[in-house]
C-alpha cells in the first residue's frame, strides 16, 4: 500500500507555511499535482501508495472528487495566508494509481476547482496518466473537453509474458486503440516503459521499444525496473521464483532505447525522458527537476513550496477525515536547510539535458568536470560553454557523476 512517510515535524493543522517560501516565489513556476490512490488490481511491482477496493477500509471512490476539492480550495486559503503572491497553475498532473478509474466528469471537476482557485495559465498543461484498458474513446473526448490537454499511458511492455510478470492486465494490442482515441481528442499522447523485468530479453525490450515508437507518441518515458522492498515481486524474488534484474543488461537496454528513440526523431531531455521536440516535453516534471512550486493534492500526495516540502496522510480514510474536518491534510514537513537544497538541485539538475550551470557548483565540483570530460561521462562542447550535460554513458551513471560534482 505504498512506501511509508517520511520522517518529520508535525505539520500544523491549519497548514500555514513559514514566511520564508514567499522569497523568490514569482520567479518559480506553480504546479498542481493530484493524486488518485486507485487501483483495479495491485501490480505486484509498485510500491506507491495506492489501494485496490478491499483495502479502502469504508473510503469510498465516489467521494473522492470532493474531498480533492475541498483540499484544492484549502490550498488558496493556505497560499494567501502564508503570504504567497496569487500565481496561476502552469501544469496540473492527474497520477496516481489509475485516475481513470474515476469518472472523467470527476476528473474534469477537480480540474475545474483548480482553475476556480488558482487560474490556468495561458497553455497550461494538463496531463491525467491512463492505462490502456482503464478509458475508451467517449472518456478521452470529454476530458479534453473539460480542458485536458495531454495523456500519459502506462504501456509498460509490448510482450504479453513481460506485462503478466508485471501483473499488468491490458492486451499490449489495445495500445494503438488507445492512442488512436486520444489523437482523435485532440490530446498529445505520452507513453510509459519498464524495462528489466525478470525474464524480459534484449529482443524482448526491443519489440516494446519498436511497437511505442510506431505509435508516434509525442512523449516516451522508459524506466529501470526497481525491486521495492514489501512489494509482491520482492518476495518473488527473494523466494526464487524470478531472476533478480540484471544490471548489465538492463544498461544494454537503455542503451538500446536511446539508440532507438534518436533513430526514430527523439531528444532525450532527462534521463529517462525523450520528447519529439522541446515543446513536448513534459513541463510538470520539469518543474519538479527545476525545483519549481508544487502542491500536491490526495493521500500521501508530496508539495514543495520555497523549499518547505510537506505530506498528506497516507490512508485515503485518514484523509477523508481530515477533510470533513476542515483541518490540513499535511501531517508532516521539513523545512530544507541550505546544503540540503543545494544537493538537491545538483541531483536533479544533472539530470536534464539543459544541465547545470558550470559556475554555480562548489569549487570541487568545479574541479570535479574534467575528470568527468575525460570520463566520457560529460558533454566536453557544453562543458565549454558553461554548461554540465550528461553524455549517455553518463547518464547511465547519473548517481555516480553527482557524487563527485558533491564529494570533490
Amino acid at each position: 500500500m505504498g512506501a511509508a512517510l517520511p520522517l518529520g515535524d508535525p505539520a500544523p493543522a491549519d497548514g500555514l507555511l513559514p514566511a520564508s517560501v514567499a522569497l523568490g516565489a514569482d520567479s518559480r513556476a506553480f504546479g498542481v499535482y493530484v493524486h488518485v490512490p486507485f487501483c483495479r488490481v495491485r501490480c505486484g511491482y509498485c510500491d506507491f501508495n495506492t489501494y485496490t477496493s478491499d483495502e479502502l477500509r469504508g473510503a469510498k471512490q465516489s467521494d473522492y472528487a470532493g474531498q480533492a476539492i475541498g483540499e484544492i480550495r484549502m490550498s488558496r486559503g493556505v497560499l494567501e495566508a502564508s503570504g504567497l503572491p496569487a500565481r496561476p497553475a502552469q501544469t496540473v498532473f492527474f497520477g496516481g494509481g489509475t485516475p481513470t478509474l474515476l469518472p472523467a466528469d470527476d476528473l474534469v471537476a477537480m480540474l475545474g476547482a483548480v482553475r476556480d482557485e488558482f487560474g490556468l495559465a495561458p497553455g497550461a498543461e494538463v496531463t491525467t496518466e491512463a492505462n490502456p484498458d482503464s478509458v475508451g474513446p467517449d472518456d478521452l473526448a470529454r476530458l479534453a473537453d473539460g480542458g485536458f490537454t495531454r495523456v500519459s499511458f502506462g504501456m509498460q511492455s509490448a510482450v504479453p509474458h513481460v506485462l503478466a510478470a508485471l501483473d499488468r492486465t491490458h492486451d499490449p494490442e489495445r495500445v494503438p486503440l488507445v492512442v488512436g482515441w486520444a489523437r482523435d481528442a485532440g490530446l498529445d499522447v505520452s507513453l510509459d516503459l519498464i524495462y528489466g523485468t525478470p525474464g524480459e530479453s534484449l529482443d524482448d525490450w526491443r519489440r516494446s521499444v519498436e511497437h511505442a515508437i510506431a505509435q508516434r507518441p509525442d512523449h516516451l518515458s522508459a524506466y529501470a525496473l526497481i525491486v521495492e522492498d514489501g512489494t509482491k515481486l520482492a518476495r518473488q524474488i527473494r523466494r526464487g521464483e524470478l531472476a533478480t534484474p540484471d544490471d548489465d543488461l538492463e544498461a544494454d537496454m537503455y542503451e538500446l532505447v536511446d539508440e532507438q528513440l534518436a533513430a526514430a526523431g527523439y531528444e532525450w531531455y532527462e534521463v529517462s525522458n525523450w520528447a519529439s521536440s522541446p515543446e513536448r516535453r513534459s513541463r510538470h516534471n520539469l518543474g519538479y527537476w527545476r525545483g519549481d512550486d508544487w502542491w500536491g493534492v490526495g493521500p500521501g500526495a508530496h508539495s514543495h513550496v520555497g523549499g518547505v516540502r510537506w505530506w498528506n496522510a497516507k490512508h485515503p480514510s485518514a484523509y477523508a477525515d481530515r477533510i470533513a474536518a476542515g483541518v490540513s491534510p499535511a501531517v508532516g514537513r521539513e523545512v530544507l536547510d541550505g546544503p540540503t537544497r543545494e544537493t538537491e538541485r545538483v541531483l536533479l539538475r544533472a539530470r536534464i539535458r539543459e544541465g547545470l550551470e558550470i559556475s554555480t557548483l562548489q569549487t570541487g565540483g568545479r574541479h570535479a568536470v574534467a575528470a568527468l570530460i575525460a570520463d566520457g561521462l560529460v558533454d566536453a562542447k557544453a562543458a565549454l560553454s558553461g554548461v554540465l550535460t550528461l553524455t549517455r554513458r553518463g547518464r547511465l551513471l547519473a548517481d555516480a557523476v553527482v557524487r563527485q560534482l558533491l564529494e570533490s
